[in-house]
């Protein structure tokens, strides 16, 4: 089982566009403030400072807009590692518990020296895993 992270989240003014909701593009911003902020929540300082994580695929449902003013709930949590790679979920919901956006997210551990690709061990694994 998952551990989820949440964040919350408050469009600003400059996050809406000229259909008069949040922007696509937010979101996907969004999206990789939450799962960098889980990462930094959890990750134990060596951890952050010898990895850092890359998008390979992105899979993103707008289900209904969002408006400046409102208060949303992002909330994420990763499965399935396999190799270097991670699939994260998020959701993204209103105030009164819509759901506004849902992701999938293929992330790939790097190793910052060697730029490249690093095996999820299983310490790392565990960070975001129940037993």
């Amino acid at each position: 089982m998952a551990d989820s992270f949440r964040m919350a989240l408050n469009p600003a003014p400059e996050d809406i566009d000229e259909n008069g909701h949040v922007n696509n593009i937010v979101y996907v911003k969004w999206l990789q403030d939450v799962a960098t902020s889980h990462w930094a929540a959890i990750a134990p300082a060596e951890a952050q400072a010898r990895y850092l994580w890359v998008i390979s695929r992105q899979e993103i449902d707008y289900r209904a807009p969002s408006f400046a003013g409102e208060t949303l709930q992002a909330e994420t949590w990763a499965e399935n590692p396999k190799g270097a790679r991670f699939d994260r979920y998020t959701r993204i919901t209103g105030p009164d518990g819509s759901l506004r956006v849902q992701a999938k997210t293929t992330w790939v551990i790097m190793d910052r020296e060697l730029k490249r690709p690093a095996r999820l061990r299983p310490e790392l694994i565990a960070l975001f895993l129940k037993s």
